[in-house]
């Protein structure tokens, strides 16, 4: 169960990433995630339900799998009731947070898995400097970061582990790490502001905070 999940927050992070860059409506975004959310809440009470008695492996997966559905359960909630985003930003704070938790929980018994939440970490942190802190600036960095690193910290993974081949070594685990730090660089170049010089960068984003 916790590598459907993962499949579920594949497609999720595309689609929310091609709402910030334009490519989806927003409530279509908004719908689809409250959709996930709801999946995967459902399917961690399954899976503690036929787990009883795990050990801190499975907690810890457990825990995941809540994490995610109650971020695109309320992600979507967000969107279509209009809240505001506030909450769902200090949500994503927080949740930023416990990623780095997780990933140093994981990192002796399953390097590819720390590696990944470091990733998510990343990327919850990205929500919360926007919706929390006010850095709209960096709206399409997030939407190229969702976009190109869903495939490779949740899809292509979830795959790997539905059919069994999950793997546990530290040099795939680099290479993901390598992987997903070449992506994010893609997405920042990607969502470079056209005629913005980079030591202009900065004084656009606060220019665009106060505005």
């Amino acid at each position: 169960m916790p590598y459907l999940c993962l499949l579920l927050s594949g497609a999720a992070l595309l689609i929310n990433g091609m709402a910030l860059l334009g490519r989806v409506p927003q409530r279509d975004s908004a719908v689809f995630s409250a959709l996930i959310g709801t999946a995967q809440l459902a399917l961690g009470v399954t899976y503690l339900g036929t787990s009883a008695g795990g050990g801190p492996q499975f907690v810890l997966g457990a825990s995941g799998m809540f994490l995610f559905g109650l971020t695109y359960l309320y992600a979507g909630l967000d969107g279509l009731l209009q809240l505001g985003s506030k909450g769902l930003g200090w949500f994503s704070g927080l949740v930023g947070a416990l990623g780095i938790f997780f990933a140093a929980e994981w990192s002796r018994d399953d390097p590819l898995l720390s590696v990944l939440w470091l990733g998510w970490a990343f990327l919850w942190t990205l929500f919360f400097l926007r919706m929390v802190l006010g850095y709209e600036a960096l709206a399409p960095f997030t939407g190229w970061a969702l976009v190109l690193t869903s495939q490779v910290t949740a899809t292509v993974p979830a795959l790997m582990g539905l059919s069994g081949h999950w793997p546990r070594g530290q040099g795939v685990a680099l290479v993901t790490a390598g992987a997903i730090g070449a992506l994010l660089v893609t997405a920042a170049a990607l969502a470079w502001p056209r005629g913005v010089p980079p030591r202009a960068l900065p004084r656009a984003i606060r220019t665009q905070m106060h505005n």
